[in-house]
C-alpha cells in the first residue's frame, strides 16, 4: 500500500537510529518525502552528518523526494522551526517523524485517517502516536489532551500556522494570567511559568514547548492513542535531551492500533490522563525530588513512570 500522506524526516547526525526510522518510512512508501537536516558542528562531525544523509537518498518506491538541507548547524531550535515552516509551505498537512523515534506500522494510516477526519475541525490541532500510560480507561481508540506530544505527530498548516517561536503573546499580561489560570495545580502553573520565561529568554534551545504554548494559547486540542505507537530509541550520551538510559520513556513496547481508530463520544480533553500526564513531565519539582532524580540515574536504576 501507498501512504497518500507526506512524511516530513527530520534527522542530523545518528546514522544508526535514522536507518531503522527510514526502514520504516519505506514500509509505509509515502508518496512525498520531505527530508530537514541539520548541519554539522565541527569537520569530525560532518562525516556522521554525511553518512546519515546517505541513507536517507536511498528511496526505492516511487515517491517525491524535497529535501532542506542545513550548510552550517543551526541548532535544535532554529532547525526544527524553520523545518516546520519549510514543510508546510509544501504541503497541508503532514506526518512528522524525527531520526530516533520508530513508529509501529499502524502509525501511518492511524495519523492518515484522522487528518482526513478533523481536518476542518480547528479546535483539533495536533496527532501524537505517543502514549504514556499503560492501558488508559477511554472510551475508544484514542483520547482528547491538552498536551501535544512530538515523539511522532501529525498535523496540518491551518494548525502550524498558529505557531510563534518567539511565543511573542507571553509578554502579554492578560495572556499570562489567562494560561496560568488555566491550571489548577500551583506545582503546574510553576512549572509552565518558569519555562515559558526561560524559552523566551532563550535558555532553553528548543522548538515544542512553544508548540504547545500555541496549542494551549488557543485551546487546541491534542489526539493522543490509546496504545503506544512509537518507541523512542535515542535515549543514550549522544542524544540532545533524552540522554538518561535508564529513563522509564526509552523504548517504550509499541502496539498496533485499529483502523480507522474508534472516535470518542466527547471532544473534550480527558482531565485525568491529562493530569497523569502533567505529574510525569509538567510540575515543577522540589529541590529533594530532583536530588533523588538526579541519585537514581547516576546509580543506574530506572525510573518509574
Amino acid at each position: 500500500m501507498t501512504l497518500h500522506t507526506p512524511v516530513a524526516f527530520f534527522i542530523f547526525r545518528r546514522p544508526d537510529t535514522t536507518r531503522r526510522v527510514f526502514d520504516a518510512i519505506r514500509a509505509a512508501r509515502p508518496s512525498k518525502l520531505l527530508i530537514v537536516a541539520d548541519g554539522a558542528r565541527t569537520p569530525d562531525e560532518g562525516r556522521i552528518v554525511d553518512e546519515t544523509r546517505a541513507i536517507v537518498a536511498q528511496v526505492d518506491w516511487d515517491c517525491e523526494v524535497r529535501t532542506q538541507y542545513a550548510p552550517a548547524n543551526m541548532g535544535l531550535k532554529a532547525r526544527v522551526s524553520s523545518g516546520l515552516d519549510w514543510v508546510f509551505d509544501q504541503v497541508e498537512e503532514a506526518i512528522i517523524l524525527e531520526d530516533d523515534c520508530l513508529p509501529d506500522p499502524s502509525f501511518f494510516p492511524y495519523c492518515e485517517s484522522l487528518l482526513d477526519r478533523y481536518r476542518d475541525e480547528p479546535r483539533v490541532m495536533h496527532i501524537s502516536g505517543d502514549c504514556f500510560h499503560r492501558q488508559p480507561a477511554v472510551d475508544g481508540d484514542y483520547y482528547y489532551s491538552r498536551y501535544p506530544h512530538i515523539w511522532g505527530w501529525a498535523t496540518w498548516r491551518r494548525a502550524w500556522a498558529r505557531y510563534d517561536v518567539g511565543m511573542t503573546a507571553w509578554h502579554d499580561p492578560g495572556v499570562r494570567a489567562r494560561l496560568l489560570r488555566s491550571f489548577h495545580r500551583s506545582e503546574e502553573r510553576l512549572f509552565w511559568r518558569t519555562t515559558w520565561d526561560a524559552v523566551q529568554r532563550g535558555d532553553i534551545d528548543t522548538w515544542d514547548y512553544q508548540w504547545g504554548f500555541s496549542c494551549l494559547l488557543h485551546d487546541g486540542l491534542s489526539i493522543n492513542p490509546a496504545v503506544n505507537l512509537i518507541a523512542n530509541i535515542g535515549f543514550g550520551a549522544d542524544a540532545t535531551h533524552t540522554i538518561g538510559a535508564g529513563d522509564w520513556k526509552a523504548s517504550l513496547p509499541t502496539a498496533s492500533i485499529p483502523i480507522p481508530p474508534r472516535c470518542p463520544p466527547h471532544m473534550q480533553p480527558d482531565a485525568l490522563l491529562d493530569n497523569r500526564t502533567a505529574d510525569h513531565f509538567f510540575t515543577q519539582k522540589t529541590l529533594m525530588q530532583r536530588a533523588m532524580r538526579k541519585a537514581r540515574r547516576l546509580l543506574g536504576m530506572k525510573e518509574k513512570p
